[in-house]
C-alpha cells in the first residue's frame, strides 16, 4: 500500500476534518476535457476572468484603485461600496483557480502585483479594510453596515487559496496578520462587540485558515460568532445604525435553536455554511440538528424551481422583522418581483455542498447542480461580460420601476458593470473551481458529483492511485460513460449519484447488469476488484417533464414549469409573434414536446420544440367579464433558463399557465 497522500490543494480543505465523510479532491485532480463544463470552463479562462480584472482594475470597478489609495500611492476617495474588497478578493480567487489550471505564469506575476498592493494598504497591526482606511471619520468596527467581516471572509479564504495552489505565502501572511487583529478584538466578550458582523463570512473564512495554517484560535474565533449571536436583546445600538436589525441579520434566535431561514439570503447563507464548516470540525450535534433543520426548510418551502433562494427585495419576516433581498414567509414565491440574488443561489449550492460532505447523501447534490444549470449560470451572458444581480422567473416589460436601482442590482437586462459587484466575482469563481466539486472521497472509493467530460487523476485517502475517464455530453443526454484507467488491486467504492429526477436510470458494469440498486436521490454504490478498462454506463432517461408547484404557492397555481434532466426551460418574447406579450402565453398539455439539440444557438443549447397557445381578445382592463378565451396554436421553441437575455431586452416566464 502507497503511503497515504494528503490531499492539500483543495478548494476547501477537508482532509483533516473529523466530521467530513465526503473529502475533497484536490484542485486540477480534475479536469474538464469537453462538453459544457469544459466550455465554459475555457471562457472563464479566456474571457471572464480577465475582463473582470479590466473592470476591476480599471477606473470603472475600482477595486485596486482602492488599495493603491489606501496605500498611500494614490490619490482619491473610496469608490464602491463597503465591501468591494470582497469582490476584489472573489476575483483573485478566480484568477489563482485559473493559474492552476493553465500555470500561465502571467497570471502569477499579476495576482503577486495585486498582493504587493494589498501588504502596502495593510496596518502595522494588520488591520485591512480600504473604505475605512480612506474615509475620514470612519472608525474601525464602529458600525456593521461596513462590511468589514464580509471582506475579510473572502480574504481569508482567497489567501489560503492561493498558498494551496501557488505555495507561497505573500497573500496568507496578509491574511494571517488580519485574523490576529481580529482574535485580539472579538475573542474577549466586550459588551460592544457582542453582536458584530452584518454577513459573516468571516466564519468560513476563519474555519479556512485553521485548516491551512492548524492554529486552533481562529477556529475558536469561528465558534464564538456563531455561539454568541442571538443572545442579547435586539435593539439599535451604535454598531446597527442605519441598517435592519433582527431576523434581517439573523440574529432574533440563536443558530442551535433555529428552525426557519430568515432574513437577507447571502447573510444566512454564508452564516449556515460557516457552521457546516464549524461543525466538520467540532461535530457539535447542535449545529448539525439546526443545519438539517435549515437545509430542509431553504429547499423545501422557499426555493424556486431553479434552486434560486430569497424570494424578496424588501418585506418582513415571520417575527415581522423588515428584511432586504432575502427569505420571506414559506411557499410566498413571486414570480416577476422575485429577487434571487445570484450569490444567494450560489450560497444555496456552497451550503448543500458542506451538508453532502458531512452526511455522505446525494440529495444535497440535486441542489448544487440544480443551481449550476439555472439560477447560478443565469447570472452571466453567453459571452461571459454581462451580469445579472436578480433573477427572477418571469420579466415582463413595464412591470416594475427598474430605475431606483439602475446598474445596482435590478435590470431588465444584464449590465456590463454593477456598482453593487458582489455576485460577478463570486459567480466566475465557482465556474473557475467547478472541476473541485466534480468528485469527492469517501472511505474506501470516490464519489462522482457533478457530470462532464473530463479525466480524474488523484489519490484515494488510503493514498491508492486513482485515475478515472467520463464521457458524455451531459446535461443534453442522459449517458455517461465512466472508465476505470488505473487503481488498486483492493476491492473499493465508486459512488454514482443518480439524480432525483433521473427516474428510470439502469447502470451497467462492463456491459452488464450487476443488481447495483439505481435509486433517484441516492448514490449508487460499486463495489468491487477494479482493473484498467472497466467501465460503468449510467442511462439517465431525459424525459421532458412538466412541474408545478405546492399547493401553497399561489403565484404559480394552475400554472406549469418544463424541464429537461437538470435544465429548467422558459419561454422568451424573440420566440412568439411581434407584439404578443408573454401573459396570453397558455401551456398546450396534450402538446408535443421535442427536444433538438442547436449547436450554433446560445452558445450550443438543446431547445424544446413545441405548440403553444396565444390568448386573444383580452383587455387592459383591471378586472373583465369572462367569456370564453379565444386560444390561437402557435409553434415555437422554449430555451434553458439560464441562456435567457441573451437576444437582446425581451420578456420571459418560467412557468405558464396551462390549458389541457
Amino acid at each position: 500500500m502507497n503511503t497515504a497522500k494528503k490531499h492539500t490543494r483543495a478548494i476547501t480543505n477537508t482532509v483533516n476534518s473529523p466530521y467530513v465523510k465526503l473529502k475533497s479532491i484536490d484542485f486540477g485532480d480534475c479536469r474538464w476535457t469537453d462538453g459544457f463544463w469544459a466550455n465554459k470552463e475555457n471562457a472563464a479562462a479566456q474571457i471572464m476572468v480577465p475582463y473582470m480584472g479590466k473592470v476591476l482594475c480599471g477606473d470603472v470597478g475600482h477595486g485596486l484603485n482602492n488599495f493603491k489609495i489606501a496605500a498611500g500611492e494614490k490619490e482619491g476617495e473610496h469608490k464602491g461600496f463597503y465591501w468591494h474588497d470582497g469582490d476584489f478578493f472573489k476575483f483573485m480567487e478566480a484568477k489563482t483557480y485559473i493559474y492552476a489550471l493553465t500555470k500561465d505564469e502571467s497570471l502569477l506575476k499579476e495576482l503577486d502585483e495585486y498582493i504587493e498592493w494589498i501588504g502596502k494598504a495593510q496596518e502595522e497591526d494588520g488591520y485591512i479594510h480600504t473604505h475605512i482606511q480612506i474615509t475620514e471619520g470612519a472608525e474601525r468596527f464602529s458600525n456593521r453596515k461596513y462590511h468589514e467581516m464580509y471582506n475579510y471572509g473572502h480574504l481569508f479564504i482567497a489567501a489560503s487559496v492561493h498558498y494551496r495552489l501557488t505555495g507561497q505565502r505573500n497573500f496568507l501572511d496578509i491574511a494571517i496578520k488580519q485574523a490576529d487583529l481580529l482574535c485580539v478584538y472579538f475573542m474577549p466578550d466586550t459588551k460592544h462587540y457582542q453582536r458584530f458582523g452584518f454577513n459573516q463570512t468571516q466564519i468560513m473564512g476563519l474555519v479556512e485558515l485553521y485548516r491551512t495554517t492548524r492554529n486552533k484560535k481562529y477556529l475558536k474565533l469561528a465558534e464564538k460568532f456563531i455561539n454568541r449571536r442571538g443572545h442579547y436583546d435586539i435593539k439599535h445600538d451604535s454598531t446597527t445604525e442605519g441598517y435592519p436589525i433582527g431576523d434581517m441579520v439573523q440574529e432574533r434566535t440563536p443558530l442551535k435553536e433555529a428552525k426557519e431561514a430568515v432574513g437577507h439570503a447571502v447573510l444566512a447563507l454564508y452564516y449556515y455554511a460557516g457552521a457546516a464548516d464549524v461543525y466538520a470540525e467540532t461535530g457539535e450535534k447542535e449545529l448539525i440538528d439546526a443545519l438539517d433543520r435549515l437545509w430542509e426548510n431553504v429547499t423545501d418551502k422557499k426555493m424556486y424551481v431553479t434552486g434560486a433562494v430569497g424570494q424578496a427585495h424588501y418585506g418582513a419576516s415571520t417575527n415581522l422583522d423588515m428584511i432586504e433581498e432575502g427569505f420571506i414567509d414559506a411557499y410566498m414565491m413571486p414570480n416577476m418581483t422575485a429577487y434571487n440574488e445570484t450569490c444567494a443561489n450560489l450560497c444555496n449550492a456552497m451550503f448543500s455542498n458542506r451538508m453532502m460532505a458531512l452526511k455522505e447523501e446525494s440529495r444535497y447534490a440535486d441542489i448544487i447542480e440544480l443551481v449550476l444549470f439555472n439560477s447560478g449560470l443565469s447570472g452571466i451572458s453567453i459571452d461571459g461580460k454581462e451580469y445579472f444581480y436578480s433573477n427572477p422567473l418571469r420579466m415582463v416589460n413595464g412591470s416594475r420601476d427598474y430605475e431606483a436601482h439602475a446598474d445596482v442590482t435590478e435590470s431588465p437586462v444584464r449590465q456590463a458593470y454593477l456598482e453593487c459587484f458582489c455576485c460577478p466575482p463570486n459567480l466566475v469563481r465557482t465556474i473557475c473551481k467547478s472541476s473541485g466539486w466534480a468528485y469527492t472521497l469517501s472511505k474506501n472509493g470516490v464519489a462522482v458529483i457533478l457530470f462532464g467530460g473530463n479525466t480524474l487523476n488523484s489519490n484515494l485517502l488510503d493514498g491508492s492511485k486513482i485515475k478515472l475517464t467520463q464521457d458524455t455530453n451531459y446535461p443534453w443526454k442522459g449517458i455517461v460513460k465512466i472508465t476505470v484507467d488505473a487503481c488498486k488491486a483492493e476491492a473499493f467504492d465508486i459512488k454514482v449519484r443518480i439524480p432525483k429526477w433521473a427516474i428510470g436510470s439502469t447502470l451497467k458494469v462492463n456491459g452488464e447488469d450487476k443488481g447495483v440498486e439505481v435509486t433517484p436521490g441516492t448514490f449508487a454504490v460499486v463495489n468491487r476488484e477494479w482493473k484498467a478498462g472497466d467501465t460503468i454506463i449510467l442511462d439517465m432517461p431525459m424525459e421532458i417533464t412538466l412541474l408545478e408547484g405546492h399547493d401553497r404557492i399561489e403565484e404559480v397555481r394552475n400554472q406549469i414549469a418544463v424541464k429537461r434532466g437538470p435544465i429548467v426551460y422558459c419561454i422568451e418574447s424573440p420566440d412568439l409573434p411581434k407584439d404578443s406579450g408573454i401573459l396570453n402565453v397558455y401551456l398546450k398539455g396534450n402538446a408535443e414536446f421535442k427536444a433538438v439539440h442547436k449547436p450554433d444557438f446560445l452558445g450550443g443549447v438543446t431547445i424544446i420544440e413545441t405548440e403553444l397557445l396565444l390568448r386573444e381578445g383580452k383587455t387592459n382592463d383591471m378586472y373583465q367579464t369572462v367569456t370564453k378565451p379565444i386560444f390561437k396554436p402557435y409553434k415555437t421553441q422554449l430555451v434553458p433558463y439560464f441562456a435567457w437575455s441573451n437576444r437582446g431586452q425581451a420578456e420571459m416566464t418560467v412557468f405558464m399557465p396551462v390549458v389541457w
